[in-house]
C-alpha cells in the first residue's frame, strides 16, 4: 500500500492492448517530503504530514517558515496528512515519497475538491426537469415547482431540494486503475476521471482489492 499527494495536470487518452481507446488523468505526483510525523503521545494521533511544490519563503508566514526548516525541506503549496497505515512505511522528518511506492495496474482511491460552481438553480445542481413549454407558462422552464403547501404541511421539510452553492465539496473517486507511471517526470496516470479542476491538489491511496 502506498499513499502521495499530486497535482491534477489534466486528461488524455491512451490505446490499451486491444486497441481501444481509455480516457485517463495525468497526476504530477511529487517529489513529496515529509514535514512532520505526529504521534500519539504528542499530537493524539499517528499520521504522516507531507508537502508538495516549491515557493519562496517571503510568501509564508514566520511559523510556516520555522515548520518547514525544522524538517529541512522547502516550503511547500500544500500539506496534508496520511495515517501510518496508508504509507505502511517507516519515515523519518524530511524524507521523500516518489511515485515509485506505486505500481502499474494497483487499484487506488483518488481524493479531492470538486469544482466550485456558485450558486445554481435545481435544474442545474439536482436534475430536476423544469416545468411545461406550453399551455401559456412564460417564467416556469427552470423553476422548482412547489416546496410546501400553504395549508398543509404550512413549512418547508428539511432537505428539501432547492437551488444553492454547488461544488467544492470533498470527493473520493474509489477503484481507479494506474494505467501508466514516469518516474523520471514523477507522473501517475490513472484510468478514468479524478475530482477538481486543473492545477488542484489530489490525495492517492492505494487499496487492497
Amino acid at each position: 500500500m502506498g499513499a502521495i499527494l499530486g497535482k491534477k495536470i489534466g486528461m488524455t487518452r491512451l490505446f490499451n492492448d486491444k486497441r481501444e481507446a481509455v480516457s485517463c488523468t495525468i497526476i504530477e505526483a511529487g517529489p513529496c517530503f515529509v514535514t512532520q510525523v505526529k504521534r500519539v503521545d504528542t499530537d493524539g494521533y499517528n499520521a504522516y504530514q507531507v508537502g508538495i511544490g516549491e515557493r519562496s519563503e517571503k510568501k509564508i508566514n514566520k511559523p510556516l517558515q520555522g515548520h518547514y526548516r525544522k524538517a529541512g525541506v522547502t516550503p511547500g503549496y500544500k500539506l496534508a496528512e496520511f495515517d501510518f497505515s496508508e504509507l505502511n512505511q517507516e519515515l523519518e522528518l524530511g524524507s521523500p515519497v516518489s511515485v515509485e511506492s506505486f505500481k502499474e495496474g494497483e487499484i487506488v482511491n483518488v481524493l479531492g475538491v470538486s469544482k466550485g460552481k456558485g450558486f445554481a438553480g435545481v435544474v442545474k445542481r439536482h436534475n430536476f426537469g423544469g416545468g411545461s413549454r406550453t399551455h401559456g407558462q412564460s417564467d416556469r422552464l427552470r423553476a422548482p415547482g412547489s416546496v410546501g403547501g400553504s395549508s398543509d404541511p404550512s413549512r418547508v421539510f428539511k432537505g428539501t431540494r432547492m437551488a444553492g452553492r454547488m461544488g467544492s465539496d470533498n470527493i473520493t473517486v474509489k477503484n481507479l486503475e494506474i494505467i501508466k507511471i514516469l518516474p523520471d517526470s514523477n507522473l501517475i496516470v490513472v484510468k478514468g476521471s479524478v475530482p477538481g479542476p486543473k492545477n488542484s491538489y489530489v490525495k492517492i491511496v492505494s487499496i487492497k482489492k
